[in-house]
């Protein structure tokens, strides 16, 4: 299988950036020229012993900003584990490191500019979960590896790579056209991984799961929902546990994504804005896109929609049936839970009551298996594709017990297991296997919603909490905040760095130059200071109660109708994306 280097040295000249393959027996270096951009492959002879050098663990790839072009490195990485024999890393620091020497060639606005997308680079590159494979191929699963050519063996990890995978894609374009210069780019995913040697009855096992996030229609909670024209879902996730043991290997697949038609819920700084499905867009053409993709990858589908059958939720769950119905293939299941009112009054033993449900479904389906001689005895067939309205906390909560049931069939059958002992005996086991499901939630929940995920007490400890309901709060009112007024900014680093928006190399503006409406400073202002006026008067009283209340009911008034005005117009005052027309996020 062809692999990409996994040291190097970057030397820094004036003119060039030479990237040398360290690995034993190594001679080719990538030299890329600051000028003119050009790269090219050349020998360790070629490299001036002038140049700067330092050691770096990977190249993430380039990208055009204001001042031109940028170099992204990966300068420290953390081993994860080992996955049959190949060390998996994840990327911890990055530098991004400009061609131009100087930025004197930039007008003070166009400076102010490019600083902001650089803040933007790092705003993703510093959000945890980035993982990378020098000689392994982390975007497939391993029922998919087992089932390709010789042909596809001899591909490049770039090439072979499930593009919808590659975090690091649009980064690499330049080095992707260049066949030759492949071993130096390194596909990079962005989720979660978690590796443990586990132990029963004195028989150690290693027990992975992986969370391997879609690079399509990626962004953030409110302004990334549904699907666009292409039949893409937002915050896809796909997810693969995965069971070694003596030579023998098992693979369970399940995937998350959100409703997918054409549905928006624009935050608005209402706690909860209310979901919109359109009315003016043919929602079976994107519909059966996504489906028949699905179909094509994964075999038939049980669809698990865990959102609530009243309220504002209900018409989502009614259009999602709707559509499944719609589409009249056999190929497809759609089986609706209210999470919520099933489970209401911490009565969270009832989720058995959809685990029993499509028992039979996932025996159907079954799971990927290799047995001791390498022999392949079982393929996965179908999938569970769960989703909430974020599909995040209900969604991974109901991953993880229809994971731990595939996992006991595995483990039974691979001896590991004795008859008639169950998983959730084995504290030690339990222990890890809970807290790696509950940490995978908290990642998917970063990633998409900006803070750590709810009801992950449950997925811990198998019940639920005050203490874990107490933590929710604390979370939703952080997810709250950063929806709100911090949001806009995240979705506009998420299409930078994925190619959604590309910086142009003319001279003209940019959007960020998108100035704000008068209201957005005005109107806080006036709220502000006739509340603070409000509270003054309340301190301060007047000569006579009568003229005191006069004065707190006028500012409390100025500042209610201010606050109503306000949330009237929620949508002009939250942080908004600036890089992508809302027509192509709706």
């Amino acid at each position: 299988m062809a692999t990409c280097y996994e040291r190097y040295n970057l030397h820094t000249t004036p003119e060039k950036f030479f990237i040398e393959a360290c690995d034993e027996g190594a001679d080719a270096v990538l030299a890329i020229d600051r000028v003119s951009n050009e790269m090219t492959l050349t020998g360790k002879k070629d490299v001036p012993p002038s140049a700067v050098t330092r050691p770096i663990c990977g190249i993430m790839g380039t990208i055009r900003l204001v001042a031109g072009m940028y170099l992204v490195v990966i300068t420290r990485k953390r081993n994860v584990g080992s996955l049959l024999g190949h060390a998996v890393w994840k990327a911890v620091d990055f530098d991004v490191i400009s061609y131009k020497k100087t930025v004197l060639h930039l007008s003070e606005i166009q400076s102010q500019e490019n600083k902001t997308f650089l803040s933007m680079l790092n705003n993703v590159l510093t959000t945890d979960g980035f993982y990378f494979c020098t000689d392994f191929d982390l975007t497939h699963t391993l029922q998919r590896l087992a089932n390709t050519s010789p042909d596809f063996q001899e591909m490049s990890l770039l090439e072979r790579a499930d593009q919808r995978f590659v975090w690091n894609g649009n980064l690499l374009r330049e080095l992707a056209g260049q066949p030759e210069l492949h071993k130096f780019a390194l596909p990079v995913i962005h989720g979660f991984i978690v590796m443990k040697p586990c132990r029963i009855n004195g028989k150690i096992f290693e027990w992975i799961l992986i969370s391997r996030r879609s690079c399509f229609r990626a962004g953030v909670r409110y302004y990334v929902r549904g699907i666009d024209s292409e039949g893409h879902a937002a915050n896809f996730v796909e997810t693969e546990q995965i069971v070694l043991y003596e030579g023998a290997k098992a693979s369970f697949v399940q995937t998350r994504g959100s409703m997918p038609f054409y549905w928006s819920q624009r935050p608005n700084l209402r706690y909860k804005p209310k979901p919109i499905i359109s009315k003016t867009t043919n929602h079976m053409d994107g519909f059966q896109r996504h489906f028949d993709s699905q179909l094509l990858i994964y075999g038939k589908q049980t669809i698990l929609n865990l959102v609530n059958q009243k309220g504002s939720e209900k018409p989502l769950e009614q259009a999602f049936a709707r559509m499944v119905s719609g589409m009249n293939n056999d190929m497809l299941k759609y089986i609706a839970f209210d999470f919520h009112k099933e489970c209401s009054h911490m009565r969270w033993d009832r989720l058995q009551i959809l685990v029993d449900a499509v028992a039979d479904k996932q025996d159907e389906y079954g799971y990927f298996m290799v047995n001791l001689e390498g022999k392949t005895v079982a393929q996965q067939k179908g999938v569970f594709r769960s989703n909430c309205m974020d599909c995040l906390d209900r969604t991974n909560v109901i991953q993880s017990l229809l994971a731990r049931r595939s996992l006991q069939s595995q483990l039974q059958r691979m001896g590991v297991l004795n008859v008639g002992q169950r998983i959730e005996e084995q504290a030690e086991f339990e222990k890890i296997y809970k807290n790696a499901w509950a940490d995978n939630a908290n990642a998917c929940a970063v990633q998409y919603a900006g803070t750590g995920a709810l009801k992950t007490d449950f997925t811990r400890t198998g019940k639920r909490t005050r203490w874990g309901l107490m933590m929710d709060g604390w979370n939703s009112m952080i997810r709250y905040y950063k929806n709100n007024f911090s949001d806009g900014f995240r979705q506009d680093s998420i299409d930078l760095f994925l190619g959604n928006f590309a910086v142009d190399e003319s001279d003209g503006p940019t959007p960020l130059r998108v100035q704000k409406d008068w209201k957005f400073l005005t109107l806080p202002i006036i709220m502000l200071v006739a509340f603070s006026m409000c509270i003054v008067c309340l301190l301060m009283a007047g000569d006579t109660w009568t003229e005191t209340l006069a004065y707190v009911m006028f500012w409390g008034a100025a500042s209610a109708i201010t606050a109503t005005i306000i949330l009237f117009n929620g949508q002009d005052f939250v942080d908004a994306p600036k890089l992508v027309h809302k027509e192509k996020m709706d």
